[in-house]
């Protein structure tokens, strides 16, 4: 602990996903350390998949408390009954802790679940919203909402110019803009981020100034947002956050130990670590492809296949690549992006995972699929430097060849040297921002300081 002073009372709330949770717990671990009592409000079924010191953890409902989403089984369905239920048991919690003399100073929410904001005025106090995506897409979306984009966006031949951001060609947009039809739920959920914005008391972004400063200070009007991420365990990066080697919150059991025994036998920099996160299911053909790029490589590979993608697999293919390679169906990803064998990270290009890998300054192969993912790829490749965008064809599928190509280019290739000094480079950058009197930790302290004042008042 930093700070031992009782400094206000934030209760956050995740959207009760993986990617979600894990970033929003990250920040009020940070908020604890910094002496502010943090309390983590989250759905019932999320309840028990999170355990961590000096953060408390109470219940709130969705409406589907025995299996949330795969309960509701449609994504409208979901979010109207989260909102209900979020809503009535938030302010519930709030008044808990106000009858029990531990007043909240203020909610941040995941920016997905605007009616926080709503229920926190209601109350009285603060409320502030957190983007868990890059200040780039965030920027984009913002000016749908206003109506300064249209939808949908049609550009392949023309690349999309917005000033404060590099030119975006149609592959590199959100899948969203393009086909907003895809999933108009979605698509409606990221607009609604920006519908009661006016109302709020702090705007913070899971990312950094010395990684989007620019993208973030020209959309500021209207977007007026605290950068304060990365939202990565400390232990990683500044180190002021005492054993904190792991989020502190798991969906599912993880095969960490297996995975480091197997990595322990492997040469520096020799193995590509793949992971597709955990919403992203590939189709047969695209698992297919990834199979056969994997082997004719020739490189030692740890490959996430979630279990209810393994069936995917072709017969065979585990038992004929023991030697070379080792899958498992989930793993603490910061410890192995940590571990010296590993020399390259085969992403989707989810944001939280795009962090890790700048974090931890890992060499990447973008991999997007849908969403956000297709932005943050172009970032990794052409405006970071620190890995290449696997190319699809035709059909939307990246082939074996062009995996095999961009594996070799980013582990041993002409520009592999390149690559690894810009991932030591931003892994440096994002180290400085979350440690003492860098641009992250500075936002966050200005945050607990206005929370001080107002506790003293």
């Amino acid at each position: 602990m930093e700070e031992t002073e009782y400094r206000g009372h934030v209760v956050v709330i995740p959207y009760p996903s993986q990617g979600h949770i894990n970033p929003l717990l990250q920040f009020a671990k940070r908020l604890a350390s910094k002496g502010v009592k943090a309390t983590i409000a989250t759905t019932r079924y999320t309840l028990k998949s999170i355990c961590t010191a000096n953060v408390g953890v109470e219940p709130i409902s969705d409406g589907f408390d025995e299996s949330g989403f795969a309960q509701a089984k449609n994504v409208d369905l979901f979010l109207k009954s989260f909102k209900a239920n979020g809503s009535r048991t938030l302010s519930e919690l709030i008044q808990k802790f106000q009858d029990s003399g531990s007043p909240v100073s203020c909610v941040v929410y995941d920016s997905f679940l605007p009616w926080a904001l709503d229920v926190a005025k209601q109350h009285g106090i603060y409320g502030a919203p957190f983007f868990t995506n890059s200040a780039t897409v965030s920027h984009i979306f913002c000016l749908i909402h206003h109506g300064k984009l249209s939808l949908p966006l049609k550009l392949e031949t023309t690349p999309l110019i917005i000033p404060g951001l590099p030119p975006l060609n149609f592959p590199d947009l959100p899948s969203f803009l393009k086909l907003p039809e895809s999933y108009p739920a979605y698509l409606a959920m990221k607009l609604s981020q920006f519908s009661n914005l006016d109302m709020a008391d702090w705007i913070f972004s899971n990312t950094f100034e010395e990684l989007e400063a620019e993208e973030a200070r020209s959309i500021s009007k209207l977007w007026p947002a605290k950068l304060i991420g990365p939202m990565v365990p400390a232990a990683y990066l500044d180190g002021r956050i005492e054993d904190d080697k792991g989020y502190g919150a798991s969906l599912w059991e993880p095969f960490s130990d297996d995975c480091i025994k197997w990595l322990e036998t492997k040469p520096p920099k020799t193995v590509v670590y793949v992971s597709f996160g955990s919403m992203v299911s590939l189709t047969l053909e695209e698992m297919e492809e990834i199979v056969w790029g994997l082997k004719e490589s020739g490189l030692h590979f740890l490959w996430v296949v979630k279990e209810s993608e393994q069936d995917k697999l072709p017969d065979g293919f585990v038992d004929s690549t023991k030697e070379k390679g080792l899958i498992v169906s989930w793993c603490n990803q910061l410890e192995i992006l940590e571990n010296q064998a590993i020399g390259c990270f085969v992403t989707h290009c989810g944001w939280n995972s795009t962090l890790e890998g700048l974090s931890l300054g890992v060499p990447m192969v973008g991999v997007p699929k849908w969403a956000d993912q297709l932005t943050d790829a172009k970032f990794v490749e052409e405006i970071w430097g620190v890995g290449l965008r696997a190319k699809e064809d035709d059909k939307g599928v990246v082939r074996k060849e062009e995996l095999v190509m961009c594996l070799k280019e980013v582990m041993e290739g002409e520009r592999s040297q390149q690559i690894k000094k810009n991932a030591s480079k931003w892994r440096e950058l994002a180290k400085k921002a979350v440690s003492e009197g860098g641009s992250s930790d500075k936002n966050i302290n200005e945050f607990v300081q206005h929370l001080v004042q107002k506790d003293r008042q």
